[in-house]
């Protein structure tokens, strides 16, 4: 008999992953205790950007193999695979992960089982989770109820791509059954060479939160550098591009700039240090402390770059930011860089315009105090300097000629050194960046 899939919160990777499964051939059954979410998915109504992802959700919902609901009952005499993806944010006072989504939604299931089956976490866990959630579900379920760890890789703007043609598949468990249940839902991709990692739970656990660190490692080392060339009047830019051809290496998150943001990074590698001080190893972590300090100090960088271009003084100044989305392809603030460059430079006296192609009702609902603008031109109308701060592709293809007919002054600060610096100076503009002459 085929598998039917139910996936426990709806949120960005819950939401995607039930679409993309539904999209495999599966009966879906999403659950999530916001009734108005649930409302709104039921309705083919993507409750956040993610490209791509909204026509699959209502293709799937019109050919009735997806669906929504509130009620776990339903769910657990739903589906023999369970896949929970719900939040593990950042405790309120703390480094560490807070569990209590995870937990939560494991005891609201448990009552409601009857029938042998298999609960997949997919959420980003410190490790040690999953072997106390299998004691919890062996203590309160007296049916065949089995555990599987499977994180998930998503990027945000490419989340669909890496659902239905992810790099590899990581399966963490402690018998054969799980493996092998999770072998036939996976049946399609591992027959187009998928790469499948059999692992404990343990391992499964680090491997997300491992590639998390490293690639944040790596965004920070190269912003680290670009301190050192402004020091040293060299180019990072073309730092980068020589370090890029060591196939080591490779140019990869080597893209030098305002640092990363986001709901997974900045938390993750923090979670990661928290649990290796439990653990007794928080030695071996040190070097995240840096890791982290240096994305933050990209961002006061791009302040006092601005602020120097600017003579000094926000005061009286019109900024135009163009970006508020942590990354371009994604309507998601958390953690924004170019939102916290924006509000810390309207708070040192600017009037401050931020203009986005998705996240403007996001970035309007947690940060009131800026301006917003409809359109790019709006955002720049007489401004005293255009930051870059999100490269979204409209960006990149600006023309700076065309710009600058409507600013006051022609001041461009690029926070993600990705425009063509050549192009906007040649347009008479004063082009500043992070770590560059």
């Amino acid at each position: 008999m085929a598998h039917r899939l139910t996936v426990i919160g709806t949120g960005y990777l819950g939401a995607t992953h039930a679409a993309c499964m539904a999209e495999l051939g599966f009966e879906v059954l999403g659950i999530d205790v916001d009734h108005e979410k649930v409302a709104r998915l039921a309705a083919g109504d993507l409750p956040f950007y993610e490209p791509g992802l909204e026509q699959i959700l209502r293709r799937n919902l019109d050919t009735g193999r997806l669906a929504f609901t509130t009620s776990f009952k339903e769910v657990a005499d739903f589906g023999d695979v369970h896949f929970l993806c719900v939040g593990t944010p950042q405790l309120t006072g703390s480094n560490a992960a807070d569990l209590s989504q995870v937990t939560g939604a494991v005891d609201a299931l448990l009552p409601h089982l009857r029938r042998e089956c298999l609960i997949v976490g997919k959420s980003t866990v410190p490790v040690g989770t999953a072997a106390a959630l299998a004691d919890r579900i062996a203590a309160n379920v007296p049916i065949g109820a089995d555990l599987a760890w499977n994180p998930e890789f998503l990027r945000e703007g490419h989340a669909v791509e890496d659902t239905l043609r992810p790099d590899r598949i990581v399966i963490g468990a402690t018998s054969e059954r799980p493996g092998k249940v999770l072998r036939e839902v996976y049946a399609k991709l591992l027959a187009e060479g998928i790469p499948l990692v059999l692992t404990d739970y343990e391992t499964a656990e680090l491997v997300k939160v491992s590639a998390n660190a490293f690639l944040a490692t790596k965004i920070s080392f190269i912003n680290a550098m670009a301190e050192v060339c402004e020091a040293a009047h060299a180019d990072v830019t073309q730092l980068s591009e020589a370090l890029s051809y060591d196939d080591r290496i490779g140019s990869k998150f080597l893209n030098p700039g305002l640092g990363f943001g986001g709901g997974c990074l900045p938390k993750d590698i923090r979670a990661f240090m928290a649990r290796a001080e439990e653990l007794g190893v928080d030695q071996a972590l040190s070097f995240l402390r840096e890791v982290d300090a240096i994305n933050m100090r990209r961002r006061a960088r791009t302040v006092d770059l601005v602020r120097e271009l600017l003579g000094g003084t926000f005061a009286g100044k019109v900024i135009g930011v163009l970006g508020a989305s942590f990354k371009p392809g994604s309507d998601d603030i958390r953690d924004s860089p170019a939102l916290d460059v924006a509000s810390t430079i309207r708070d040192q006296g600017a009037t401050v315009t931020v203009y986005d192609p998705a996240a403007l009702a996001n970035a309007r609902r947690v940060h009131p105090h800026l301006g917003y603008a409809r359109s790019t031109g709006e955002a720049v109308c007489d401004a005293d300097a255009v930051l870059l701060l999100t490269e979204w592709r409209e960006f990149l293809d600006l023309d700076p000629e065309e710009v600058g007919k409507v600013v006051r002054t022609r001041n461009v600060v690029d926070g993600r050194n990705a425009l063509d610096a050549g192009r906007w100076r040649g347009a008479g503009w004063v082009y500043r960046a992070l770590g560059r002459p």
